[in-house]
């Protein structure tokens, strides 16, 4: 017969942009496994991971079984790696970060999750409902200012509505206001940091140095933390938006001319979190949705994340799940028991 059991202690390294769902899918996860955890938060979000852990302690959960470490995240991350009492680490962060933990994992041979990069692809079909696409998109990629990890990242449209999609994309998202998020009317805050901003700000530069078109002009505000979106057409591989994740409101068009290109140039990244496509074809929905190298998919939804799927990445966007019934198997290890001549 084949058992499942908890792997041990667990370690997870959480990011800032989500600091407390974060937390709750990976910790949920193991303690339903019988795992304990011990969480390191980002050191620009402790403060949700302290009270998670104090009012799971309220609830009843052990505080030896869900403890939260803060504190230089380097120093921290290695000893999680090299420290033999912990027998699993699952981490949501950058891909570069990823591929260090996944090099000091050799020391001890330990269990990963690795949640990383994304670079989302959105593709708009000339078959699509131009309406819904837009609607779409303004949802997904202005969510959280465009801080998340499935924040749709390159927009590719057929050649043939690419100039009426882009059109009322512009109209929509010239409506959107920025300001302090607590103001009923305000669609976009601010980025995490004036530095983010900053960060943001030079790959738009660097889309413009070389050409790209800036259909509706943004940037940084000042020095502050605020970024105004910002459009771009005439864009190409060669630009740091379409190869790196942007994570800020800059929106790369780019145009394709059949269905097998636009999954092609959808699949040209090493990411392969989330990817986002329009159609109302159903033999186009299989051979895309098939086609899209990632661990995601949403057809004709902004929105895929949702508890009871299964979340994770293909190539340098990470594997292992969290979420869904698969989630918990992230914590546990499947015992195979050969039985013979037991009376």
């Amino acid at each position: 017969m084949v058992i499942k059991q908890p792997i041990g202690v667990a370690a997870a390294i959480t990011p800032w942009n989500f600091p407390s769902s974060m937390l709750a899918r990976k910790a949920g996860a193991a303690l339903a496994a019988g795992c304990a955890m011990i969480i390191k938060p980002s050191s620009e979000t402790p403060f949700s991971a302290i009270a998670f852990t104090y009012l799971a302690q309220q609830a009843g959960i052990p505080k030896e079984l869900l403890s939260v470490v803060t504190g230089n995240s380097s120093q921290i991350g290695s000893h999680f790696m090299k420290n033999p009492l912990i027998s699993k680490l699952s981490f949501t962060g950058s891909t570069a970060v990823g591929k260090i933990l996944m090099a000091q994992s050799g020391h001890t041979v330990k269990k990963l999750s690795l949640e990383l990069g994304g670079n989302a692809p959105f593709v708009v079909f000339n078959d699509a409902n131009i309406d819904d696409a837009v609607a779409g998109l303004v949802t997904a990629k202005f969510r959280n200012c465009g801080q998340t990890c499935i924040t749709p990242n390159r927009i590719y449209l057929q050649s043939s509505i690419a100039q009426e999609f882009t059109n009322k994309f512009k109209e929509e998202v010239e409506k959107l206001k920025i300001g302090d998020g607590k103001e009923n009317d305000v669609s976009i805050g601010p980025l995490v940091s004036a530095k983010a901003a900053n960060d943001v700000q030079k790959i738009l530069e660097d889309a413009i140095t070389k050409r790209a078109t800036e259909v509706l002009k943004g940037g940084q505000i000042g020095d502050s933390s605020f970024f105004k979106p910002s459009i771009l057409t005439n864009v190409n591989m060669n630009m740091l938006c379409v190869n790196e994740e942007i994570f800020g409101p800059i929106v790369p068009i780019i145009i394709f001319d059949n269905v097998q290109q636009g999954i092609d140039m959808a699949n040209d990244v090493q990411y392969g979190l989330a990817s986002y496509f329009y159609t109302n074809d159903l033999k186009k929905t299989f051979q895309v949705s098939e086609g899209l190298k990632s661990g995601m998919v949403g057809l004709n939804t902004p929105i895929i994340s949702t508890a009871e799927a299964p979340f994770g990445g293909w190539k340098e966007s990470g594997f292992g799940i969290e979420g869904s019934r698969y989630g918990i198997d992230e914590y546990m290890l499947k015992k195979y028991i050969c039985i013979s001549n037991v009376e």
